[in-house]
């Protein structure tokens, strides 16, 4: 395949224009998606390569956790030491500690992706609003993944320390970067529920005024989301999950609030427009909208 045929696979702008209602032909729809898939596959390659380089350090941060949560469990008396079994878990492990690390730290792009190519099909003023996505989203997934951090040697120690004094709990170090993991991703993913949220509001999907109706709905439902959602099921991270989530989910009331009335402010000045008032699509000085064979008749 020559240079040109590589590079019109990450060929994005579609072939046919978009329609003013916002479609697009399938033909495009499919190519657009192969382009982002592309460029995102790409981006986690070469994130893998670079963070290969950077092992012994992100070992180091993502080993931490446990290592707090080690020295804490030895001054009440609880023996606990990681391990790694099997020839081959290793190299697995690495690749799945710069995989990790790669999908966090590149996730205000891939998240950018998705946005982009939903944008296609959305309205012009949609469009617009929608440009918040892209810049709050991937701060905002971020954000989740560093409390999760912050909260799991809470977590690591309060399940540990269950451990009977007479054994020695042995932490297989694979088992822990699952834990690790989905504590991470459940973490981030929850900090992303709020703004989509805003973008149902600005979608006309739900108002502010009903956020605020069944706010205390939300609240009972934050928590058992956070209880059932976290994978170190103690209360610790459950409220660490569940507070910034109602945080966020006032914020995104407010901003839903701030909307409805900018809509009910527009929708006023358009009824206060009186009912005999010439607008400029009938104004007769305006420039002559007929067919051009009408005109010629007239003249």
């Amino acid at each position: 395949m020559s240079i040109t045929g590589v590079l019109g696979l990450f060929r994005v702008k579609p072939h046919n224009p978009i329609a003013d209602d916002g479609r697009m032909a399938l033909a495009d729809h499919l190519r657009e998606l192969r382009a982002r898939l592309l460029k995102v596959t790409l981006v986690l390659v070469a994130g893998i390569v670079v963070a290969w380089f950077f092992y012994g350090q992100l070992f180091e941060l993502l080993y931490d956790p446990y290592a707090q949560a080690e020295r804490q469990l030895a001054a009440e008396g609880v023996d606990s030491t990681g391990v790694i079994g099997g020839i081959g878990n290793p190299l697995l492990l690495r690749l799945k500690i710069c995989a990790l690390a790669t999908v966090v730290l590149t996730s205000p792009f891939w998240l950018y992706q998705i946005w982009a190519f939903i944008v296609p099909g959305l309205h012009p003023n949609e469009k617009r609003w929608t440009q918040l996505f892209a810049v709050i989203a991937g701060p905002l997934f971020i954000a989740g993944v560093a409390v999760a951090y912050y909260v799991l040697p809470k977590g690591i120690e309060v399940l540990i320390g269950f451990t009977p004094g007479t054994l020695q709990s042995l932490v297989e170090f694979g088992d822990y970067f699952r834990f690790l993991t989905r504590m991470m991703l459940v973490f981030g993913v929850a900090f992303e529920i709020p703004l989509f949220v805003v973008l149902l509001n600005l979608a006309g999907v739900i108002s502010g005024r009903a956020l605020g109706a069944h706010r205390p709905w939300i609240i009972v439902g934050t928590f058992v989301f956070a209880a059932v959602a976290t994978p170190s099921t103690d209360p610790f991270s459950m409220v660490m999950l569940a507070l910034p989530m109602v945080l966020l989910f006032a914020i995104s009331e407010v901003v839903a609030r701030l909307v409805d009335r900018r809509r009910a402010r527009a929708g006023n000045a358009l009824a206060t427009l009186d009912d005999d008032e010439i607008s400029p699509l009938d104004d007769d000085s305006s420039d002559d909208y007929r067919p051009s064979s009408l005109r010629e008749e007239d003249d």
